[in-house]
């Protein structure tokens, strides 16, 4: 766009009050450098809102203010421009009205892409204005992510070559692997998910499509892509492959590797796991901010838990678990306990399958049961390097268990973690590894069972009553606290019309005390122990999370789902 209409859409903003004069120079100055639309970069820099920015450009020019999001666009329209010419101009085909195509775009004046398309088409074009944004949005919906990309190397393989993709040799799976479409369509991939606050990407093969789904606060979503997608899928898990230092030639045996990469200036460490299946190899890829760090008090935990917290992890022997089904943030909480004990006076070892995270001045070990070197193997070489504080990434056996109690036992303080729905379980399994229940009663100073529930959206949350069938719904007066308004879900813009963004830890904190360490020695139940608890002043994951529904900062529904399993036996 030429600096005259940047002028001049900066003024008509001026004059109506949107953005002060000295906020135009900063955006136009800032502008010179992205290259990008001036009102893109206004709402960039936080000088004015989208909706009010948009609707006084629209008075203004004379142009309809849409949302390409709400309308349902037929595939004839889509066809109308390529996924290359909807990218490159940043627009999106609408309907057909009085012989003329309606397109949204985020710059009104720029005639030449209106021109171009008038050319291409052969129609007559009207624009209309939506936010750059929504655009990239209704683009990746509707055409896919990384369409322009694969509609480029569509046109450029022919069919036979793609059917005989399978037989190439390596050496030309690779070459193709490292083509700049390929390169550029994976990249476009990693960058999606970072924007869509992704912390996992599959890739899965199926006889008649490549499905990519991102998993974002916990649940799954799939991921518009093309359908040609299929064509390339082995080209796309060569690439992903020679980033992780994997065999591109190996596709029999499952792989794991690493990749570092660089988007928006956020370091990024991915894990890759690939998967033989019956159509092809799947991968999952684990997103993980290599400057990410969540501080213990950060965590979710309410303010009195997380005092009591702190004085157990500062304890110089006993064992720690903290327990929860894979995903509920056992490690995290794991990091957060290492970096709050963590000093120059204490040693750190952990033992781990795989490292997460790299954490200054503390030893990190990666177990690799392929040459023998387990957990058990590396915790009987820890305890001759003098620790203070050991992490077991997962107690999975007897031999890990009875270790990690033994060295409790003799002076050191053990972090680590087991699958079981509770905290009390975590008692019940120890012993139906075959611990011995005086091992198990001695060595156990804290139980910590989490899941994560994730937080209401602050843009859309909306105040409502508590019905009363709700309270009727909830065992042993766990509602009592709960205030006649709370908030529930509405879903917007900002959360992909889900009503949450982001997600918080709830806790169940067992300490393990004298009259707990004599039921553990009597070989009682897990609901008897829990029943104990609870009469000491132990919060069920239930109760911790109806807490945070009382603050507002997630709903009853979201609670009830990730607690489900829980039971809560009379008091």
């Amino acid at each position: 766009m030429s600096q005259q209409n940047d002028t001049l859409i900066g003024q008509l903003l001026v004059q109506g009050g949107v953005i002060a004069p000295e906020q135009l120079e900063t955006a136009l100055k800032a502008q010179k450098e992205t290259g990008e639309f001036l009102c893109t970069t206004i709402v960039k820099l936080g000088l004015a809102p989208e909706e009010k920015v948009f609707a006084i450009l629209s008075r203004q020019l004379n142009i309809p203010y849409i949302h390409p999001k709400e309308k349902a666009i037929p595939a004839e329209i889509i066809q109308k421009v390529s996924a290359k010419f909807a990218s490159h101009y940043k627009i999106i085909p609408l309907e057909v009205k009085d012989q003329a195509l309606v397109v949204a775009m985020a710059d009104p004046l720029d005639v030449r892409i209106l021109d171009d398309l008038r050319l291409l088409l052969e129609i007559e074009v009207k624009g209309v204005l939506a936010s750059e944004w929504e655009i990239q949005e209704v683009i990746n919906n509707y055409y896919g992510v990384g369409a322009e990309t694969i509609e480029k190397m569509v046109s450029l393989e022919s069919s036979s070559d793609v059917e005989a993709q399978d037989a190439r040799e390596v050496q030309d799976l690779e070459a193709l692997a490292e083509d700049a479409s390929i390169v550029k369509f994976v990249n476009q991939i990693f960058s999606e998910a970072v924007r869509e606050r992704a912390t996992d990407i599959h890739v899965e093969p199926y006889q008649d499509e490549l499905r990519v789904r991102f998993r974002i606060d916990g649940l799954l979503y799939h991921t518009p892509v093309p359908e040609t997608i299929k064509q390339f899928h082995a080209a796309i898990v060569s690439r992903i492959k020679i980033m992780s230092r994997l065999n591109i030639a190996e596709r029999r045996l499952p792989q794991d590797g690493r990749i570092k990469i660089k988007i928006n200036k956020n370091e990024l460490d991915l894990r890759v796991s690939t998967l033989p299946s019956a159509f092809g190899e799947a991968i999952h890829i684990r997103l993980l901010n290599s400057l990410f760090f969540l501080k213990l008090e950060l965590l979710g935990l309410a303010e009195a838990d997380c005092r009591i917290f702190e004085q157990v992890i500062k304890r110089t022997h006993g064992v720690i678990f903290v327990t929860g089904p894979t995903g509920s943030g056992k490690t995290t909480t794991l990091y957060a306990s290492l970096a709050k004990v963590n000093g120059e006076s204490v040693k750190i070892i952990t033992i781990e399958d795989p490292i997460e995270y790299q954490l200054k001045g503390i030893i990190q070990m990666q177990v690799r049961p392929q040459i023998g070197f387990d957990f058990a193997t590396g915790l009987r070489h820890v305890l001759r390097h003098d620790p203070n504080v050991i992490m077991v990434g997962e107690v999975r056996d007897y031999e890990t268990a009875e270790i990690a109690i033994r060295c409790a036992l003799t002076g050191h303080l053990v972090f680590s973690t087991l699958h079981t729905n509770d905290a009390a379980g975590a008692v019940t399994r120890l012993l139906d590894m075959g611990i011995e229940p005086f091992l198990v009663a001695s060595s156990l100073e804290c139980l910590m069972a989490q899941r994560l529930v994730r937080l209401l959206c602050p843009a859309c949350k909306v105040p409502v009553k508590v019905k009363p069938e709700v309270f009727d719904s909830l065992k042993q007066g766990d509602a009592r606290d709960l205030p006649e308004t709370i908030y529930e879900a509405k879903g917007c813009e900002a959360c992909r019309s889900t009503g949450y963004r982001g997600r918080t830890a709830i806790y169940e904190i067992l300490l393990v005390s004298d009259p707990l360490r004599e039921l553990i020695l009597a070989k009682a139940s897990s609901q008897q122990i829990k029943q104990k608890a609870l009469m000491l002043g132990m919060r069920t994951l239930r109760q911790d999370g109806l807490s945070k529904v009382a603050a507002g900062l997630t709903t009853i529904s979201e609670v009830i789902r990730v607690t489900q399993q829980e039971e809560i036996p009379e008091v």
